[in-house]
């Protein structure tokens, strides 16, 4: 079996990718590993490297470990890259801002431990998302959401801001602007038509650095959670955002509608922002539905997934 080390650089606030590079081969060499045959170690270079090289590797048909080292946008790449390859698993060693997905675990810091990354065997299965050819394993948005997403990576690296505190400002930002726009919204072949201030469709639960809008989501139960925010105003925005965030969205029925579907697709007048777990496409058209294979993901021995309807993350990201 062979291990794939794909580092982000652009990932967090600031470029340490070379050393950190430097520590992966000292951990590999430790378990006796030699570089080029057992282990492969590359720092992207723009969006999208990461995405071939693991198309690349995975089409040899050899047993291989990918580590996305980085945020959740460098883990959507690696997603896109095995999708389809039953012979890879994919993990994540958190380098980003928001570092959303493994929130689902009951602790991060193992993640970043990598003598406990190489050695372990407890794998998940996790749904993938298609949309257009694309795949996510989390969340897609489009709306004031995605909006906000497309925005948000010019204030996470000032400083003293979190992933979380560039989410907030993104959206004081936008909310300043038309938050609604209209859309077609086709759920399992039921239409909803009509203004929307925000759409979200996943499988996972957390997102935005933190924002967790269905806690009962599943990411293995083979359904996609939808949540349609009709058109508010700006004073009702500041008032259900915090709930919104919390998962509390059957308190405002006025607002939300919750559906579980198999696809679901989404036009507009004009290309809009479309958020696939931090990575921005443009359309006007949207298709999300499951993908008809699955995404193996490996996580260290210290952690446990928390499934839909347990108490939530213990240990921040």
């Amino acid at each position: 079996m062979k291990h794939f080390f794909c580092i982000n650089p652009a990932a967090g606030k600031k470029d340490t990718a070379q050393e950190f590079a430097q520590t992966i081969r000292a951990c590999c060499r430790n378990h006796g590993m030699t570089e080029g045959t057992d282990f492969l170690v590359q720092c992207s270079q723009k969006p999208g490297d990461i995405t071939q090289w693991v198309k690349q590797a995975a089409q040899t048909g050899e047993a291989l470990r990918v580590y996305a080292c980085g945020g959740d946008g460098t883990l959507n790449e690696a997603v896109n890259g095995a999708a389809g390859h039953p012979n890879v698993a994919v993990t994540n060693i958190p380098r980003g801002s928001g570092n959303d997905f493994i929130r689902m675990f009951t602790a991060a810091d193992p993640f970043r431990d990598m003598d406990a990354l190489i050695t372990t065997g407890k794998e998940v299965s996790f749904d993938l998302i298609e949309v257009g050819g694309n795949y996510a394993i989390n969340a897609c948005s489009m709306g004031l959401d995605a909006r906000i997403a497309t925005t948000m990576n010019r204030y996470k690296h000032l400083p003293l801001v979190s992933g979380h505190g560039a989410y907030l400002l993104s959206t004081l930002v936008q909310v300043m602007k038309r938050m609604y726009r209209n859309y077609r919204v086709e759920i399992d072949g039921q239409e909803i038509s009509g203004e929307q201030t925000m759409i979200f469709v996943g499988s996972g639960r957390w997102y935005g650095g933190g924002f967790q809008p269905v806690p009962e989501a599943d990411p293995t139960d083979g359904k996609l959670d939808v949540l349609l925010v009709k058109r508010v105003s700006r004073l009702t925005v500041a008032r259900i955002i915090g709930p919104y965030k919390q998962g509390r969205y059957q308190e405002y029925p006025q607002y939300v509608r919750h559906f579980t579907a198999d696809r679901v697709k989404i036009t507009c007048h004009s290309e809009e922002p479309i958020n696939l777990d931090g990575e921005m496409r443009l359309g006007q058209v949207a298709e999300f539905c499951l993908a008809p294979h699955k995404l193996r993901f490996f996580y260290p021995e210290a952690v446990e997934l928390v499934r839909s309807g347990e108490t939530a993350r213990l240990v921040e990201a």
